[in-house]
């Protein structure tokens, strides 16, 4: 990207006209960055309470929880 010839350092911002690309777009970037981000987090969140749900109807099957349960709780040797 080529920004100008610049020689002299001493002259106004203003003269030399945009320094990076898209200028004016900041606002409209701001705001897809946000709905994706919203997005983003709306479809994790969905994906980890299906994991969970299986987990929990997993556990829920026979006495898989008490298993679990008891497993937990064993007291462990060092």
């Amino acid at each position: 990207m080529n920004t100008g010839n610049i020689t002299n350092w001493d002259g106004n911002i203003l003269d030399i006209g945009p320094i990076y690309p898209f200028v004016g777009w900041e606002g409209l970037m701001v705001v897809i960055c946000v709905i994706f981000w919203l997005g983003w987090h709306y479809l994790q969140i969905r994906m980890e309470n299906r994991q969970h749900d299986a987990e929990a109807q997993k556990l829920r099957q026979g006495d898989n929880l008490q298993k679990a349960i008891a497993a937990e709780h064993e007291p462990q040797r060092m």
